[in-house]
């Protein structure tokens, strides 16, 4: 589906639906606020549909707030206190990365000044950017992807015009997708007065990110190679469910996509996977549970439930699909792939699409890559963000 040719919006959303053979009927609601015809997400509770046949949700979650959806076609399988706000923690680079990583290719040099540095909150996780040391965009992405780099997000906000400016661009993006619970003060997920999100707009961010091939095969790396004092250094994905880390496995069908802890938010993650031909995206916000790695295990077994549904579950609501928005220039792929040496070397799946290919599921998917053509175990003691 490639093309060199610049076109309207209208005329390359034309094209899409012809491609696909579908029509806009089935697509989620679109970020305007229009609904689908599904029910409403309540704000508070637990919400699942039970009937024969329908598995029971896995006992024992003690988040404040998860959710599981279909990445595909956006439906929410199930959900507790989805719109419920509280800290994200890193989970929010999701809508750091929809914003920024567009802007920039991967093979652009940065070299890093003091000011580019300045700011980074106590206790943040960094991967280790040294002053005056020239790293790649790629470099700065998997910094920030692998080990929840605050530095790498302060060098990559500085390319983009700035902290306020990025955060304010993000709050845009946000608004875009249909996300109304986000509230964007530090972009690195840094504990900040007024800084909130909900299981659902960082689904949404998830949801948005995977249509990215680039945003897709950062989250999916789970080992890789960073420039180091003394030449490189290897560098560990600190989600554990794609690391197979800490105590836990490497849940099958892992793609990715963030985790987060800050003493505020508690331990959050979002986490796809893909069994079966079905893509399931899932939200868990602060676990209450002392069971260790309790926010891995909770997100796993939700996993679990979902994939257990096969279908056989009603939807309790549906995610906003993303806006068309497209300004010229290449079309990209209407689904992310896993691709080039990150995939060789240590991804933890092969080349596949991320969303699936057929029906509304591939609309909605190339929905989200046009967003990108906009111009776009947890630290004792330690308020920073860690995951």
């Amino acid at each position: 589906m490639a093309s060199h040719v610049r076109v309207s919006k209208k005329a390359a959303l034309l094209a899409l639906i012809a491609a696909t053979g579908v029509s806009l009927a089935p697509i989620p609601a679109a970020a305007d606020g229009r609904t689908a015809p599904q029910p409403a997400l309540s704000t508070a509770g637990e919400q699942a549909v039970t009937a024969p046949g329908i598995p029971r949700l896995p006992g024992g979650l003690s988040a404040l707030s998860w959710l599981v959806a279909d990445a595909e076609t956006g439906s929410v399988l199930a959900a507790r206190s989805p719109h419920r706000k509280l800290a994200p923690a890193s989970t929010l680079k999701t809508l750091f990365a929809v914003t920024v990583l567009p802007k920039f290719s991967a093979g652009a040099v940065r070299q890093v000044s003091s000011a580019d540095l300045d700011g980074i909150g106590s206790g943040s996780s960094v991967v280790g950017i040294q002053q005056g040391r020239r790293y790649t965009v790629a470099d700065l992405w998997r910094g920030v992807f692998l080990r929840s780099g605050n530095d790498a997000v302060h060098v990559l906000a500085s390319m983009n015009g700035g902290w306020q400016t990025t955060a304010r661009e993000m709050q845009q993006t946000a608004r875009r997708l249909g996300a109304h619970d986000t509230t964007v003060k530090s972009p690195d997920g840094y504990d900040a007065p007024g800084q909130v999100s909900s299981a659902y707009d960082l689904t949404v961010f998830a949801r948005a990110g995977l249509a990215n091939d680039d945003f897709a095969r950062y989250c999916a790396t789970a080992r890789a190679t960073f420039p180091g004092a003394g030449g490189s250094t290897t560098i560990e994905n600190t989600n554990r469910l794609l690391a197979g880390s800490h105590g836990m496995s490497r849940y099958p069908g892992i793609i990715g996509v963030k985790n987060g802890y800050t003493s505020k938010a508690g331990n959050t993650l979002i986490a796809a996977a893909r069994r079966n031909g079905r893509t399931l995206l899932v939200t868990v916000l602060n676990p209450q549970s002392a069971v260790p790695n309790a926010v891995y295990k909770e997100a796993g077994a939700l996993l679990d439930w979902g994939f257990g549904t096969a279908g056989s579950t009603q939807p309790v609501g549906t995610l906003h699909a993303v806006k068309a928005a497209y300004h010229g220039g290449p079309m990209r792929p209407v689904a992310a792939q896993a691709t080039g040496a990150e995939t060789r070397e240590s991804s933890p799946w092969r080349p596949a699409l991320v969303l699936g290919a057929g029906g509304a599921g591939l609309a909605v998917v190339a929905l989200g890559a046009l967003l990108a053509r906009w111009r776009q175990p947890r630290p004792a003691g330690r308020r920073g963000d860690g995951g």
